[in-house]
C-alpha cells in the first residue's frame, strides 16, 4: 500500500497541488498583463492568495500560464523517464513540486532507483530531459512573443525584472520579426504569461544543464569524461559563489547545492566507450546550455546589489 501511494498517488497529489499554485500565479500575471502592467508590479503579486480570495472568479484566467509551464516541466521529466525505461532503469514518475515561488513551483524531479549501466545510457538519461524541454520552451516563447505587446509609457516599474539575455530569446524574436516587424525585444514588451512560462522553461533548462553533480549537465559531462566531471564539480561552486556576488544572488544557493553529499555522482561503468551518436548528443547539450544560460537571469539581484540597497536605506 505504501509503495502504491509513493509510486502513483503522491505524484498525482503533488501535480494537482502544482496546478493550483501555478494557476494562481498565472492569474495574477494575466491580470497585470491585461492592465498593461509588468508581471510583478507590487509585493502583493508575489503572493496572489489574498487577491484571489477577494476575486475567486479570476482564478481560471491563469490556466494559460499553468498549462504552458507544467507542460514544459512534464515534457522535460518524461524525457528522462522514457530514457530510463528504454535502458531498463527503474525510476519514479515525475514529481512536480508546488512551492511559494515566483512561478508557483520548484520544478519537477524523478528519482532513479537502479544503477545506470553504461555511459551511453547515462548520456540518454541526461540529454533527453533538457532537449525536449528546450523545444517546448521555444514553442512557448514564440507563441508568447506574438501575444505580447510593447510596454505602455505609463506602465509602473517592475519589482522583479526578468533578464532578457538568453540567446534563444534574441534568436526567436529576430526570427519572428521577419513576419511581425512590430515585435519588440524582450526587455521592451509587456510579456504575456505564456512568454513568461517559456522564459521559466529556458531558465530551468539552463539550471539543469550546469555541468556538475547529478544535474542533467553533470550526467552529460560524466558520460563524456568522468575525470573532467570530477574536476569541474570541484571548481563550479567557487565560480557560482563569484557569480552570486556580481550577477544573481541565487547562484550562491546553487553553489551550496552542488556541495551537498547527495549531489555526488554515482559511479557508472566506463569500460565501454561513448558511442559517436551519444558524443554528438553531448555537443547538442552544450549548445542548449549556451543558448539558455545567462549569468543575470534577474536584473539588480546580485549580492552586491542587495548590500548597496541595504546601506542606501
Amino acid at each position: 500500500m505504501r509503495s502504491y501511494f509513493r509510486e502513483y498517488v503522491l505524484p498525482l497529489l503533488l501535480f494537482a497541488a502544482s496546478v493550483v499554485t501555478t494557476t494562481a500565479t498565472g492569474a495574477r500575471f494575466m491580470q497585470n498583463f491585461i492592465a498593461g502592467a509588468p508581471p510583478v508590479a507590487q509585493d502583493a503579486d508575489l503572493w496572489p492568495w489574498d487577491w484571489l480570495a477577494a476575486h475567486p472568479r479570476m482564478f481560471i484566467s491563469g490556466w494559460t500560464f499553468s498549462a504552458s509551464l507544467l507542460g514544459i516541466l512534464l515534457i522535460h521529466e518524461f524525457g528522462h523517464f522514457f530514457a530510463c525505461r528504454w535502458h531498463r532503469i527503474r525510476t519514479t514518475l515525475p514529481w512536480v513540486i508546488p512551492a511559494p515561488t515566483l512561478s508557483g513551483t520548484a520544478g519537477a524531479i524523478i528519482r532513479i532507483k537502479t544503477r545506470i549501466p553504461t555511459r551511453d545510457a547515462l548520456m540518454d538519461v541526461g540529454i533527453y530531459g533538457p532537449l525536449p524541454g528546450y523545444v517546448a520552451s521555444v514553442a512557448a516563447i514564440a507563441a508568447g512573443f506574438v501575444l505580447s505587446h510593447p510596454v505602455s509609457p505609463d506602465a509602473p516599474e517592475s519589482i522583479v525584472r526578468f533578464g532578457g539575455e538568453p540567446l534563444t530569446l534574441r534568436l526567436v524574436q529576430s526570427f519572428l520579426a521577419h513576419w511581425y516587424p512590430a515585435i519588440p525585444s524582450f526587455d521592451h514588451l509587456t510579456p504575456h504569461p505564456i512568454l513568461l512560462a517559456g522564459w521559466i522553461g529556458l531558465f530551468i533548462t539552463s539550471l539543469n544543464l550546469i555541468p556538475g553533480g547529478q544535474l542533467d549537465g553533470g550526467h552529460i559531462l560524466y558520460a563524456i569524461s568522468p575525470r573532467l566531471h570530477r574536476a569541474l564539480t570541484r571548481v563550479l561552486p567557487l565560480a557560482l559563489f563569484a557569480a552570486g556576488i556580481y550577477y544573481w544572488a541565487g547562484w550562491i544557493l546553487w553553489a551550496l547545492i552542488l556541495l551537498l553529499p547527495a549531489m555526488r555522482h554515482p559511479s557508472v561503468p566506463v569500460i565501454s566507450a561513448l558511442s559517436p551518436v551519444r558524443a554528438v548528443l553531448g555537443i547538442v547539450g552544450l549548445a542548449i546550455f549556451l543558448l539558455t544560460f545567462t549569468p543575470t537571469p534577474f536584473y539588480d539581484n546580485s549580492l552586491l546589489d542587495f548590500i548597496h540597497a541595504f546601506y542606501a536605506q
